[in-house]
């Protein structure tokens, strides 16, 4: 089976500071379409369910039966990573799935029909595939109320958002204190602290190392390594490249943890170090993922897990 998988980095926490000890160089299974939590539950009695506070969206008292409502195609599923939510899967389009504090998982019970499926529109499971990261043994399905099919994942009906009007919107998020991203487990998706640095591939220059934010993280080559680091930007030059800050070396995630150390700078500030090169952000980058200071000057470059600058002419 084809898959796909989107993987990013995440968000902030503090940083505490490794001093510079030793000298760099030194070593200081269901079949498809089955139903795992049951048997294809059947619809149940449809209460007065508030879609949540602020959205003025009923989900029909009065109990009629949805007719205008049909579950939308569902196509490949995927996990994908929101900075703020963590990952939470995807359909075909990059669309982000939901689930309703109000339905049931045990068994899969779905209770929001009506104007609530106009605001929140039904994910249908007939054509339903499990990409990678995604476990078909938790794709199911749940009869609505009309006889159409609900995509089910971990047992909870699956929905997408109306004022999501692009892939990666998650503006359903916590709507009403019900509504949430789900989980490719089938749980609400939340988000895990980021290390202080990681890596992320970026689809033209590879794998590179980006720090707690997801802010792409840039090598100086003007500056020196050994037999100690040095920085050569100073003055102005930190207002455009930040200094990134002392990371302990298992506060991070796929980097090259050797010569992985930080420096006291002229100004007593200390500066982590990769491979024992200074490293930096850049303040042109405005959200994470941006690489906008990539070959600045001819000077300033991403740089890869193992401290070397990507893209940088062979001197």
């Amino acid at each position: 089976m084809k898959t796909s998988w989107r993987s990013a980095s995440l968000v902030a926490s503090a940083a505490v500071v490794l001093a510079l000890t030793t000298a760099c160089g030194q070593d200081g299974g269901s079949a498809p379409g089955s139903q795992n939590v049951g048997a294809t539950a059947a619809p149940g009695d449809i209460g007065d369910i508030s879609t949540g506070a602020g959205d003025g969206l009923g989900t029909g008292a009065d109990g009629a039966r949805e007719s205008a409502n049909p579950p939308e195609s569902a196509g490949k599923l995927s996990v994908s990573t929101d900075a703020e939510i963590g990952e939470l899967v995807t359909d075909g389009a990059g669309r982000t799935l939901y689930r309703f504090d109000a339905d049931t998982a045990k068994p899969p019970k779905t209770t929001c029909e009506n104007d609530c499926a106009t605001a929140w529109p039904p994910v249908a499971a007939d054509d339903a595939l499990a990409g990678e990261g995604i476990d078909e043994a938790l794709l199911g399905e749940v009869v609505r109320p009309d006889g159409s099919k609900q995509l089910t994942i971990g047992g909870w009906p699956a929905y997408r958002y109306a004022k999501d009007t692009a892939a990666g919107d998650v503006n359903g998020q916590g709507v009403g204190g019900k509504w949430y991203a789900l989980a490719a487990d089938g749980k609400k998706a939340e988000a895990k602290d980021a290390a202080g640095l990681s890596t992320r591939d970026d689809p033209k220059l590879g794998e590179i190392v980006v720090d707690r934010n997801g802010m792409t993280v840039y090598r100086f080559m003007k500056d020196e390594a050994w037999p100690k680091p040095v920085s050569a930007c100073t003055g102005a030059c930190l207002d455009k490249w930040p200094v990134v800050a002392p990371v302990e070396p298992e506060d991070t995630e796929g980097v090259v943890k050797k010569d992985l150390m930080t420096f006291t700078r002229p100004d007593g500030a200390e500066q982590q170090t990769v491979d024992c090169w200074p490293i930096y952000t850049f303040a042109g980058d405005k959200k994470a993922g941006d690489t906008n200071g990539q070959g600045v000057g001819g000077t300033w470059y991403a740089v890869s897990p193992d401290g070397k600058p990507v893209g940088a002419p062979r001197s």
